[in-house]
């Protein structure tokens, strides 16, 4: 294919000569190290490095052409293509090279501040209970027609995307699901890819570090239903319980179907039963109602299966068919996942990592009547300072006991962290303690632990490692937990 037909469509700052125009290109990168010969290599501005640091690098391992939205060192300009939008450049170059797959296929894109993943999970269990191969992008891990990939962002960048739509199409897949973060929104990751449905789960405070304000997180959330360069999606599920979902505005082709517990909603849970192992639920839909069962647990989960069914209803999917979908998912890794050892009380741990989802789960927790809850948490580092407090409050107003840990404390020193936090934690009167190894922290808790409680640890969820301020170490709350139990005595029978 040849730059010109690549470059179809993306917004260049000068016009392209003709010489670039013609050049045939074999290949997409914007990692200088995957370049291969006949490659365009696409260099963008970043946090740390500025992918023009790398150019030379490209040419000299085969790339043709640089195509980046800054000015060219002087020595490269004959190859350099000035775009207005290095990242939207990419996104639409990536589709036209791999045949715009993501029209070959069902795309759902969800959205929001908690929630996403298992809500993806969940509508992944749908596509396939109705017998469809598909994929699912996100935190935890990228599913590609029944094999697992490592996840590296919750949305990859663009050009990654659009390989495993092909991918996926080539083998027969149809539908594909992803968590679509309002970073990736922001800076283009998604930009002109054609959504068939847009689910929002709900907005609260997060990711403020990047986004400065909710106002401009909520305006990267729009993005997705206005188009993000591509026309509107079809399809909008929206949570009509959410305030900022009902600020949001839908295109006047896209059927807006609003799920929620609430007045306004034409897709509504009745609990039908809370019970300690899942949910039943009566499901209505405009004077329809059909009946499911889940394994997960609490209210949180209740909008994450309206969610999820309001997907499957968009496809045209039969109620049974999304019930047997529902019920297949038995769990989210890192997701009020619990740890057994045969020990007399509950050990759960969780990815929630804003007040918001601290909230939740600890509401969760008791609603299963323990006798205590102890909660184990910590803050990220080098993130929103602001919300630290606020997560401190929240344990401290959902828990009986609380532990004052470390997160992942990146370049920041943990203990100024945990200050940050403690100021939140000491609103309320509840015990808690301060112990900066997470290890410690995680050992203290089940050793308070009596037959009854429920010990929650928060923050890292399915997270198999601790960033700390110069190396990446091995850490999973759910492995410690369990060497923790056991060196306690504690043995799962069987």
């Amino acid at each position: 294919m040849r730059l010109g037909e690549l470059l179809a469509g993306v917004r260049l700052k000068h016009p392209l000569p003709a010489e670039l125009a013609g050049l045939p290109i074999s290949g997409l990168e914007y990692n200088s190290r995957r370049v291969g010969a006949g490659f365009l290599f696409f260099a963008f501005p970043g946090s740390k490095a500025d992918g023009r640091e790398f150019a030379r690098d490209a040419i000299a391992g085969g790339a043709l052409a640089v195509v980046s939205e800054s000015e060219p060192p002087a020595d490269l300009a004959p190859c350099w293509v000035q775009v207005e939008h290095g990242r939207q450049a990419l996104a639409l170059a990536s589709r036209t090279f791999y045949g715009r797959p993501d029209t070959r296929i069902g795309l759902t894109g969800i959205t929001g501040t908690n929630g996403k993943t298992t809500t993806g999970f969940l509508i992944d269990s749908i596509l396939r209970a109705a017998g469809f191969k598909t994929a699912l992008i996100g935190t935890i891990e990228y599913h590609l027609a029944g094999r697992v990939l490592p996840a590296v962002n919750t949305t990859p960048e663009s050009l990654e995307l659009v390989r495993l739509f092909a991918a996926l199409a080539d083998e027969g897949g149809s539908h594909a699901t992803m968590e679509v973060s309002s970073h990736a929104l922001a800076l283009g990751r998604v930009y002109g890819l054609e959504f068939h449905t847009a689910v929002f789960s709900n907005l609260t405070r997060d990711h403020l570090d990047f986004h400065g304000t909710m106002e401009e997180y909520f305006a990267a959330k729009q993005m997705l239903f206005d188009g993000a360069g591509a026309p509107p999606p079809p399809f909008a599920v929206l949570n009509r319980d959410d305030a900022y979902a009902r600020r949001l505005r839908t295109a006047p082709g896209t059927e807006v179907i609003w799920y929620g517990l609430g007045e306004g909603s034409n897709l509504r849970a009745r609990q039908l039963s809370s019970p300690f192992e899942g949910l039943r639920l009566a499901i209505g839909r405009n004077g329809f109602e059909f009946e499911l069962a889940s394994a997960l647990v609490g209210k949180i989960n209740i909008y994450n299966i309206l969610a999820a069914c309001g997907a499957g209803l968009s496809y045209g999917l039969a109620p049974e068919t999304i019930a047997r979908g529902i019920a297949d998912l038995r769990a989210v890794p890192g997701r009020f996942e619990r740890v057994d050892e045969g020990q007399p009380f509950m050990v759960v741990v969780d990815y929630a990592h804003t007040d918001d989802a601290l909230r939740n789960v600890l509401a969760v927790a008791r609603g299963m009547s323990p006798k205590r809850i102890l909660t184990v948490f910590g803050c990220g580092g080098d993130r929103d300072r602001a919300k630290r407090p606020l997560m401190g409050q929240a344990a401290a107003e959902g828990s009986d006991l609380v532990v004052v840990t470390s997160d992942n404390p990146r370049s920041e020193d943990p203990l100024a962290i945990m200050n940050d936090a403690l100021v939140g934690v000491r609103r309320a009167d509840t015990p808690h303690v301060v112990e900066p190894d997470r290890a410690s922290a995680i050992a203290y808790a089940l050793k308070e632990a009596h037959e009854g409680d429920i010990v929650i640890l928060a923050g890292k969820g399915h997270e198999t490692y601790q960033i700390l301020k110069d190396k990446t170490i091995a850490f999973d709350d759910r492995a410690i937990a369990r060497d923790v139990l056991r060196g306690y005595g504690y043995r799962k029978a069987g």
